[in-house]
């Protein structure tokens, strides 16, 4: 794709060229990322969406981090657990995953806030580059101006077409002319930003408050299930000690009585031998 753009521009450029044989032709270029660095309330309001995406990969590491304990807990306990506490239990980290899952897409993904407010942040920027360069071309009799960080493959040019430092100080005077209204544009972005970013902190903190208590809740239960089967298991084992003992009792004893009612069979047969025998 970017081939075929390349090519299409430079199709494009020597046809013009060629229309413009019979005099000069201005060429110039500028660095939108140079541009992008060196305005100040941008580097501002991308340090503050740093911070954020900082904060946020941090929040999605504590999930994992909780998910793989939850993980960790049921696979030490689930000799322990009847079938329906682990396939509970399976199912809330199921759910953990999933929502953080979500939270990271939310966050990160291709049209997650990341990207939405770094767009958010470049665009008024873009429009005033865009803005003077159609001033400097008409002013200074520009041919083509094009932008080295876009599609078109740049494979050389020389530093003099590079027209970066002119924008900026146009972007500049521009600004003084009209700096209030500027400024309190992007303070109010800022605000709006800021604003949006403590309500759904707030709203994440709350759903986090409450997914803690339904998992300590989980966890309390799942502990007392475990504790309750630990109870069970010891009374059966007494109870089958016990009645173990009981008939072993029962067995001696009845081993006991046939040892004592031969013995008196045979006392009475010596007795009674002993009486057949005449004097």
């Amino acid at each position: 794709m970017m081939k075929t753009k390349f090519l299409l521009s430079l199709v494009v450029l020597m046809t013009s060229l060629y229309g413009f044989s019979q005099r000069g032709v201005r060429i110039g270029y500028v660095d939108m990322e140079y541009i992008l660095e060196n305005v100040e309330e941008y580097r501002d309001a991308s340090e503050q969406l740093n911070a954020k995406a900082q904060k946020w990969k941090q929040e999605i590491e504590l999930k994992q981090s909780a998910i793989d304990q939850m993980k960790k807990d049921l696979m030490a306990e689930k000799v322990l657990l009847t079938d329906e506490l682990i396939t509970e239990r399976e199912e809330e980290i199921q759910i953990l995953e999933k929502e953080m899952l979500d939270y990271q897409q939310d966050r990160f993904g291709p049209k997650g806030d990341l990207v939405l407010q770094k767009q958010l942040l470049i665009q008024p920027i873009q429009d005033q580059v865009f803005n003077e360069v159609q001033k400097i071309g008409a002013n200074k009799r520009y041919d083509f101006i094009f932008d080295k960080s876009a599609d078109v493959v740049m494979l050389y040019s020389e530093k003099r077409h590079d027209i970066s430092d002119l924008v900026l100080r146009e972007i500049g005077r521009t600004r003084k002319v009209s700096a209030s209204n500027k400024n309190q544009e992007l303070q109010s972005r800022l605000e709006k930003f800021q604003a949006d970013e403590e309500n759904a902190d707030e709203e994440i903190s709350e759903a986090l408050r409450e997914r803690q208590e339904r998992t300590d809740s989980i966890q309390q239960a799942n502990a007392k299930a475990a504790e309750d089967k630990r109870a069970e298991q010891l009374r059966l084992r007494e109870e089958r000690k016990k009645a173990y003992e009981e008939r072993r009792k029962k067995l001696l004893e009845e081993r006991e009585a046939k040892r004592q009612a031969k013995l008196e069979e045979r006392k009475k047969a010596q007795e009674e031998q002993k009486d057949s025998i005449p004097y």
